[in-house]
């Protein structure tokens, strides 16, 4: 069933790809400002999805399930675009991506088992301080040590995002053992 909260999740999907092709293309200051706002929109709109669905009672599993994959692609979008640019090392987009494939599949086993696991606290606060870095990343330069801020930011999802994977495995751990057997 097709439901407000669900549309936005399916345009956070489909402003990915124009997010991306900003970030590729020479960067000044009214490209930035560009990519800065797409994100930041696409980002609203998961917050907007999250509340609409459970204000209007219109949450659906196939919203439980997007919603996540949806804000996982928009980060990882962006956090792959600004390695090229500088803006972020390499490492620290590959910790947080391979937090988040391992935590989609561990997802996903869960819901092969009927288990749908809400983002948590610590999924929220990561997902947070991941948006907030990122938008400051994809900002063109306001202020003195924006980026050093902004990577610190990001640093810090880093964190976040080991630490609630390990409590989304510490959750999961009956699926996981069940499904090592």
């Amino acid at each position: 069933m097709t439901n407000i909260p669900n549309i936005l999740t399916g345009f956070r999907f489909a402003v990915i790809p124009v997010l991306a092709i900003l970030l590729m293309v020479p960067q000044h200051a009214s490209v930035e400002v560009a990519a800065f706002g797409v994100f930041v929109v696409a980002a609203v709109t998961d917050f907007f999805d999250g509340y609409l669905a459970r204000k209007l009672g219109a949450e659906t599993v196939l919203g439980k399930l997007l919603d996540p994959l949806a804000d996982k692609v928009l980060v990882i979008t962006a956090l792959i675009m600004l390695i090229p640019l500088g803006k972020i090392p390499a490492i620290a987009s590959l910790v947080i991506i391979s937090r988040e494939v391992i935590i989609t599949g561990l997802r996903g086993l869960a819901a092969s088992s009927g288990i749908i696991v809400p983002a948590g606290m610590l999924g929220k606060i990561k997902s947070t301080l991941q948006y907030l870095g990122v938008g400051v990343l994809l900002l063109p330069v306001i202020i003195t040590g924006q980026y050093e801020i902004g990577r610190v930011l990001v640093y810090i999802s880093l964190v976040m995002a080991l630490w609630s994977g390990i409590d989304y495995c510490y959750r999961l751990r009956e699926v996981l053992f069940k499904a090592a057997e």
